[in-house]
């Protein structure tokens, strides 16, 4: 006769939260396509078990867009297989795991230019073109629309 320590027993742990989390996600993005706001989902502060991180990934799947950003440390933004839906990756510079996010909605935050970097690159290319076109430029401000509009019309005179 076997005795109980002969029988092989596996454990498996489960929060039960991947199922909730996913209809979740379903409801975020039905909002988005209502033209409402997205919904950024830290998977990070969650309740979840060994594997449960592994399960939600492979459930979403992945999609045709993926962006990398090098600031402190690598970031990847992946479109899961589901348009709309992304999973955002931070790590520091040891590439240790920081923060991960289930970002819902048409374009992540992070990918979207921030008002004064499109500022500076219109400063950027006027001056390239100033200096292409030969004509004498001062590094302007972002800020000094005035003058630079005034220097855009300012006649080559040389």
């Amino acid at each position: 006769m076997s005795s109980l320590k002969d029988i092989p027993v596996g454990i498996e742990t489960t929060t039960g939260n991947v199922e909730p989390l996913l209809h979740e996600i379903r409801h975020a993005l039905r909002r988005v396509a209502d033209g409402k706001e997205g919904t950024v989902i830290d998977l990070r502060s969650l309740p979840l078990a060994p594997g449960e991180e592994e399960r939600i990934e492979a459930v979403l799947g992945e999609g045709e867009v993926r962006a990398e950003i090098n600031a402190l440390g690598p970031t990847v933004i992946s479109e899961t297989s589901y348009a709309g839906v992304w999973l955002v990756t931070h790590r520091n510079d040891d590439g240790t795991l920081v923060a991960q996010f289930i970002e819902v909605t048409r374009c992540p935050e992070l990918l979207k230019s921030q008002e004064a970097d499109i500022e500076r690159g219109i400063c950027r290319l006027e001056n390239e073109l100033a200096v292409r076109n030969k004509v004498v430029e001062f590094p302007l401000d972002s800020k000094d629309a005035e003058k630079r509009n005034y220097d855009a019309q300012r006649p080559n005179t040389g």
